[in-house]
């Protein structure tokens, strides 16, 4: 295996297959490439390394997922969005414990895909009122452009539901 790409696509397979061992050795072995990856001054290395962790399913990298989601770069904050989301299907405290960060992001984040991702990635987080009120806002807002409004609503349902659930 040559790349951190190729490791992250052989991660995700094993994981998808239940193979929890031979994952738990993969995320060894490239432990250290991906936090040098991680703090790359090339922003697209970072934004590989932010991804992987997803694929490697490595919760715990969540602090260093935060940082991610803080880069300069809109390629590796959504990275790091996209791995937040993925980790947090099972897993709502990644979601909650980065809450106030993604309220920012969905708020005031100057990249409009970063923004949808945001809002997404809250949708596996629990339902909480301060969260869905910053959703219907983005969503009833004319200004905001249409695609992040539809997905806001939609989280917001979700959400609603989810908290009468």
């Amino acid at each position: 295996m040559s790349t951190l790409q190729d490791a992250a696509a052989e991660a995700d397979a094993l994981a998808k297959a239940g193979d929890e061992r031979a994952l738990a050795e993969l995320r060894a072995q490239w432990d250290e490439e991906l936090e040098a990856a991680a703090r790359s001054s090339d922003y697209r290395s970072r934004a590989q390394a932010f991804r992987a962790i997803g694929h490697f399913r490595f919760r715990q990298k969540i602090e260093l997922l935060r940082r991610g989601l803080e880069d300069d770069s809109p390629a590796v904050r959504g990275s790091a969005l996209l791995s937040l989301e993925s980790l947090a299907k099972d897993h709502p405290k990644v979601v909650n414990d980065v809450r106030p960060l993604l309220h920012e992001m969905v708020s005031n984040d100057g990249n409009e895909a970063v923004r949808r991702l945001a809002v997404v990635a809250l949708r596996n987080g629990s339902s909480r009122p301060d969260t869905v009120r910053i959703l219907e806002a983005v969503a009833g807002n004319d200004e905001q452009p249409r695609e992040l409004r539809e997905v806001a609503t939609k989280i917001a349902q979700g959400l609603r539901r989810k908290g009468r659930g």
